[in-house]
């Protein structure tokens, strides 16, 4: 949902200002707009008069809400009467990196409670970086008895008891997806709570619980539900258990094992091996920890039709991953850990010519002593054998100019650009210069990038380079980069797609805060943190932009400097949960 959009609809505004009619009738134009699913261009269409103002208001279904403070449930009530589907995100990104402190905010119980007023036919809830309660949970149960799919991604605040509630009471599930979740496990009895004559599950991820579950309850569901097409399990169940629910469901799209080590015999092993052979519809395939060679030939028969290989609890090594991408010709998304090093890339290199989408994570990003991983080597060899590649995600221990720009050269459609180097300001190893010209080769040459996130040692120059060439860029992260001002006016001055700007540890201060005075209204949101603003800098920006909510976090009430700043547009006004340590300027 577009808070500035919607500040400017037909619906704030006098109907003397909205004179344009419609040609079409209200049944033509109600049916155009239901198969109108992308919810930009239905804002877009909202603007055009009151009667498509109208028509699209009752005729949307769904609403995405990027930020959780942006609007309030009752403003989008009054706007939407007729939601089914929620998608509402909460804390700002860098809460993943731990920079929010806790008890921030971005609690849904509210939402909730005017969902259940306005919206009592609601079907789908899915939440990012929010905080849920058990009370929560179970006032969601209890409140939507059509309720179909719940999706708690990176969410806090809940226990296995709230998903008791969920299981027990909403008869209609066919959802419940549970992802990086900080919530208190109380074990796997929850399983145990959907009535026995459940049958409409179709998708069931509990892949980041912790305990055991209760593995009988879980073969009963998963032999009840026959449209079960998408199945995420936690570590806990081993590849004897994994082996039965594969033959009981063996229509499984996407499928995320548990662990991968276990004393099996040579017909245990067989029978596994067989039930994977039955999977002939899988897509996509996650978990596998502790996947060692001597039990990834079993998967080998379901490997085939796979587009989405996740190996990011997978300690492989560089020739077991070769080896099993020889069994998957059509991979489009890969996710690998840096044990693969770059001899495990080239594989990728030469074997996975479809391929869009790359994820290197570290297997240890806090050890500085270790001595394997992967570098530019490995990022160039992927880059000359990929060249549908759009999106990178790259985590290394060093890196070149010349090799950057050899890898977009061999790529330019990349889309998604995100390049970490282990160690902050780290120059290119080879000629000690800071790696200004790899960035600017990555926005110059790929003109559709839509999100970048730039490391290593970076000047003021990188920045005029984004500024000046990055034209459809949406999303920039900055850490430990830059070296006045100038740069982060560079971007906020050109970039006119830019919606969200997350900088941490850069020497940008008040100056470079200001210049966005005319930006900040057509971004969705500002996050700066251990940098050069003071407080006296967000109280200008924030009496200069009144509609604009400016939150400022400090440690140390006697410093003047703004450890952390959070910049976002809103229909709703300063937030009424702002906690102590948040001061709402």
């Amino acid at each position: 949902m577009d808070p500035k959009r919607t500040r400017n609809s037909p619906e704030l505004l006098d109907s003397s200002e909205s004179t344009c009619l419609s040609p079409f009738p209200d049944e033509v134009l109600e049916a155009v707009l239901s198969l109108m699913e992308s919810h930009k261009d239905r804002s877009s269409v909202s603007l055009v008069c009151r009667d498509w103002y109208n028509a699209e208001r009752y005729t949307r279904s769904h609403v995405f809400i990027g930020n959780c403070y942006s609007v309030s449930p009752e403003i989008v009530g009054r706007r939407f009467p007729r939601i089914r589907s929620v998608t509402l995100k909460g804390k700002p990104r860098f809460s993943d990196f731990n920079l929010v402190p806790e008890n921030w905010g971005a609690d849904v119980h509210h939402w909730l409670v005017v969902f259940a007023m306005v919206y009592p036919f609601l079907e789908e809830l899915r939440l990012k970086r929010m905080t849920v309660t058990d009370e929560s949970l179970e006032l969601l149960a209890y409140s939507f008895p059509n309720f179909k799919a719940l999706s708690l991604l990176s969410c806090d605040g809940f226990s296995t008891n709230g998903l008791a509630a969920i299981a027990s009471h909403c008869k209609n599930l066919t959802e419940l997806d549970i992802q990086e979740n900080g919530m208190e496990d109380n074990g796997g009895g929850w399983l145990s709570c959907f009535p026995e004559d459940f049958t409409s599950l179709e998708v069931l991820n509990f892949s980041s619980l912790h305990s055991d579950v209760s593995f009988d309850a879980l073969e009963r569901l998963v032999s009840r539900c026959k449209l079960l097409r998408v199945l995420k399990v936690n570590r806990n169940v081993n590849l004897e258990q994994l082996q039965r629910l594969l033959l009981r469901a063996p229509q499984l799209t996407e499928l995320g094992t548990g662990s991968f080590q276990q004393e099996l015999t040579a017909r245990q092993f067989a029978d596994i091996e067989f039930a994977f052979s039955k999977c002939k519809n899988l897509q996509s395939l996650s978990g596998l920890w502790e996947a060692t060679s001597l039990y990834l030939h079993v998967i080998f028969p379901a490997c085939a039709s796979l587009t989405f290989l996740n190996l990011s609890y997978a300690t492989l090594q560089s020739a077991e991953l070769a080896k099993l991408l020889c069994y998957c010709p059509n991979l489009r998304r890969l996710w690998v850990l840096d044990t693969v090093e770059d001899k495990g890339l080239e594989a990728v290199g030469s074997t996975c010519p479809l391929l869009e989408e790359l994820r290197v994570f570290p297997a240890d990003p806090f050890d500085q002593d270790i001595h394997h991983g992967v570098t530019e080597s490995g990022f160039v060899a992927v880059s000359r054998g990929c060249r549908k590649l759009l999106y990178v995600l790259y985590f290394c221990r060093q890196m070149t100019n010349a090799a950057v720009a050899a890898i977009v050269q061999n790529c330019p459609d990349f889309t998604h650009f995100r390049l970490c180097i282990m160690n902050p300001r780290q120059p290119d190893y080879l000629t000690n210069e800071p790696l200004d010209e790899a960035f600017g080769a990555v926005v110059k040459t790929c003109t559709k990038l839509q999100r970048l996130s730039v490391t290593g040692l970076l000047t003021d120059l990188t920045f005029e380079y984004i500024g000046k060439y990055a034209k459809n860029l949406e999303t920039l992260s900055v850490a430990f980069a830059g070296s006045s001002d100038w740069g982060m006016e560079c971007v906020l001055r050109g970039c006119p797609k830019l919606r969200r700007l997350e900088i941490r540890d850069c020497p940008f201060g008040n100056a470079a805060l200001l210049s966005g005075l005319e930006k900040y209204e057509s971004m969705r949101s500002l996050w700066m943190s251990s940098c050069n603003v003071t407080l006296n800098g967000c109280r200008l920006l924030a009496t200069g932009m009144p509609r604009l909510n400016v939150e400022v976090m400090k440690e140390d009430e006697s410093d003047e400097l703004a450890d952390k700043v959070y910049v976002y547009r809103s229909v709703a006004g300063p937030r009424r949960d702002a906690p102590p340590f948040v001061l709402t300027l």
